[in-house]
This record gives C-alpha cells, structure tokens and sequence, in this order.
C-alpha cells in the first residue's frame, strides 16, 4: 500500500510556494518540502487541517491511496 501526497498540485492550483504556504500554515519551509516531496512518515491532523484550510481543498485532495501492485 501506498499514500501519494498531492500537495504539489494543490499549491500550484493555488499558485503558492512553498514559502507561502509554510508561512500560511505555520510550518517550516522544510516541514512542507518534506511532505510535497512524499518523504512524510506522518502527518497530523491539525496539519491537515491547517493544509487544507488554507488550499482550500480536502484530505483527499492532498493524499491519495495506491494499492501495491
């Protein structure tokens, strides 16, 4: 199983950086290129809370499940 994190594409729908969004959110810059890049091993609901407060989307816009083949 697999989790693929979509955040790259809600922040350029967004046209946010990464800057921004830490900003936005509260978060570090490397916090938020950890979890854009996949490398995440958790993320907190508050975060995503804050995530998707701000990208204006929902948790499943940012986090998609892929079976393992």
């Amino acid at each position: 199983m697999s989790i693929i994190v979509r955040l790259d594409v809600e922040m350029a729908k967004q046209k946010m950086g990464v800057a921004q969004l830490s900003q936005a959110v509260g978060m570090t810059p490397a916090n938020i290129s950890i979890l854009k890049n996949g490398r995440a091993r958790a993320v907190r609901l508050s975060t995503l809370d804050s995530l998707c407060r701000v990208l204006t989307c929902t948790p499943g816009d940012l986090l998609e499940w892929v079976p393992d083949d």
